[in-house]
């Protein structure tokens, strides 16, 4: 790879149809994302059953192995992106993590599976970040969160395609072919992302180009961290995570233990959940943001606190009752609320960002996010739901109920977080600006 070269950019360079087919393309890729680190959940009970591991070990496998190199290893990428063809480093990131994905169907012991998911990891570390960057290039400031916030259909779809597939799959094949085959197709996706979409120079839809490229990722830091707005979105949004990540790992679970459902009927209520609702959040999240950040931007942060606050009586009342019907209607109400937040966070970090930061910063945000919540969420519910069986003589389902009934009240960080970014991002967007021109 060669670093790109930036020239007069002629105006229009591209199509409306054409950016519309780039974002489409990487929503795409972002669903295969999803749907190969999502699998783990619906499939969990059968390789515990399998391979005899305790709930500690299945935390790991979704938090701790995946996301530490996740997280981590999202910066260098980034850094990489920041200064070389975005679009090479998500073809070959999107290869390795779709045959880590494959292997994952060898494991014959937990530390095989760890390997594999380590392996995932690694190659999804190099995803969103240049993807971000890509789309702030193609879509211009106005447009960014509406552009960002359908980006970010692909992990509410990717959930819903890997608890339909991994859950039916497991169902009539069992959990091992359900790794081979939702992994393969990524290998190709990756060509034709290769083969059909182009580089666009670095400030392309601001009409402007960085004064610098290689800037030290301490300078990162140190710029957007010095942006309030910036530090108090990116713990609302970790914190959002945490219990994100963790309800979608061990909801699975919940419901085969609480209701003795199949894997095939769980993952079919689940994948249209959040498939359906989840979905209608993520791109109402950045469409109204967009709208109503027109005449004060403001809203672009009020809007998520609002939902995280409501979701937290619904998450309680989704982990207590007793009837499946009003469980899944329970569920269906914070599946949707929780993830306006997408489109309003990740195109507000693209617009706070320098030009040539925008890669890194997208990495910073998603480090802080992956680093609270996918470390940290199912791992953490793993943990207390073991230390609930051994020290109060619980069975497996009150012990994981009260574990996620704990986790649930993280929701109330997230609300906070985000009522308080909202104070500042007028003033940091100006301050931004400021140093862009």
């Amino acid at each position: 790879m060669a670093p790109d070269t930036q020239e007069e950019i002629p105006k229009p360079l591209y199509s409306s149809g054409y950016t519309q087919y780039v974002l489409g393309v990487l929503v795409v890729i972002y669903v295969f994302n999803f749907i190969d680190r999502q699998i783990l959940a619906i499939l969990a009970p059968s390789i515990k059953l399998d391979l005899h591991l305790s709930d500690t070990e299945i935390g790991a496998l979704s938090g701790v192995a995946f996301g530490i190199f996740y997280a981590t290893l999202g910066i260098p990428i980034a850094r990489l992106a920041d200064r070389y063809s975005r679009v090479n480093i998500i073809s070959i990131c999107l290869v390795i993590w779709s045959l880590m994905t494959a292997l994952s169907g060898m494991a014959l012991q937990f530390w095989h599976l760890l390997v594999a998911r380590i392996g995932v990891g690694i190659g999804e570390a190099g995803g969103s970040p240049p993807s971000h960057s890509l789309l702030a290039d193609y879509f211009t400031p106005r447009k960014r969160a509406t552009a960002l916030g359908i980006y970010s259909l692909g992990i509410p779809v990717g959930i819903l395609f890997g608890n339909l597939a991994g859950g039916w799959i497991n169902e009539f094949f069992g959990w091992r072919y359900a790794f081979f085959v939702v992994g393969m197709p990524g290998v190709a996706l990756a060509l034709v992302l290769k083969l059909t979409v182009k580089e666009p120079p670095r400030g392309y839809s601001e009409g402007k180009k960085p004064e610098a490229t290689g800037i030290p990722f301490t300078d990162v830091l140190k710029t957007m961290w010095s942006f309030p707005s910036f530090r108090y979105l990116s713990i609302g949004a970790g914190a959002q995570a945490f219990v994100g990540y963790g309800s979608i790992a061990w909801m699975p679970s919940f419901l085969m233990r609480t209701h003795n459902l199949s894997s095939g009927e769980v993952g079919t209520a689940l994948g249209l959940i959040i498939g359906i609702f989840g979905g209608l959040g993520t791109f109402l999240g950045g469409f109204t943001g967009d709208r109503l950040g027109k005449r004060n931007v403001r809203w672009y942060m009020l809007i998520p606190a609002i939902g995280f606050l409501i979701s937290v009586p619904f998450g309680i009342a989704t982990l207590t009752a007793d009837n499946l019907v009003l469980v899944l209607a329970f569920y269906s109400i914070p599946a949707f609320l929780v993830n306006l937040y997408a489109g309003p966070t990740f195109g507000m970090t693209q617009s706070l960002a320098p030009l040539a930061m925008r890669a890194s910063a997208s990495a910073l945000l998603l480090f802080i996010i992956n680093i609270i919540g996918l470390v940290f969420g199912p791992t953490t519910i793993g943990i207390i739901s073991d230390l609930l069986q051994g020290s109060r003589q619980m069975n497996d389902v009150d012990s994981l109920r009260y574990a996620m009934l704990a986790c649930n009240l993280v929701y109330l960080i997230a609300f906070l977080s985000f009522a308080l970014a909202s104070r500042h991002l007028k003033e940091d967007l100006a301050r931004s600006a400021e140093m862009t021109n």
